[in-house]
């Protein structure tokens, strides 16, 4: 299994250098709004994460810290306005990446309800959604967040 702090996903990912679906959508100081970087079983899945290293929350400069909460909100309405989510799930777990991250997974009315919750996270590959679907999601967000 490779290691995705060797080299760092999370700096590659605020570069530019790995394009997960939709790239980079937004940005906020200290801050990357991006669609989140491995399958998904779920359109609009994104993830804010910190353009440094930073182990949790807890560890952001000051400014990323008072973005982090409005910057969050407007993503999640986001999410329910132009997506249709019924909700929005916020997840920090950061065992695995020397970056924090925030998932923002959002719930659908047709969410399995095995898929909900923190069970999006255990999606069986054939739950999977194409890549096409996840990048029109992710830039339908990213039109959204723009304006």
């Amino acid at each position: 299994m490779s290691d995705v702090n060797d080299p760092c996903l999370g700096c590659a990912i605020v570069h530019g250098e790995v394009h997960p679906p939709g790239g980079v959508l937004a940005r906020a100081p200290g801050l990357v709004l991006h669609g989140v970087a491995s399958p998904s079983p779920v359109p609009g899945w994104v993830v804010l994460t910190s353009d440094q290293h930073v182990r949790g929350w807890y560890d952001l400069e000051e400014g990323a810290s008072r973005e982090l909460g409005p910057f969050a909100a407007r993503v999640m309405r986001a999410q329910r306005e132009v997506l249709g989510a019924e909700h929005v799930y916020a997840f920090a777990i950061g065992d695995v990446l020397r970056h924090f991250h925030l998932h923002l997974v959002p719930r659908y009315a047709d969410t399995p309800s095995h898929l909900r919750g923190r069970g999006a996270f255990d999606a069986a590959p054939a739950e999977h959604l194409p890549p096409q679907t996840l990048e029109a999601a992710a830039r339908r967000l990213a039109a959204a967040l723009a304006r």
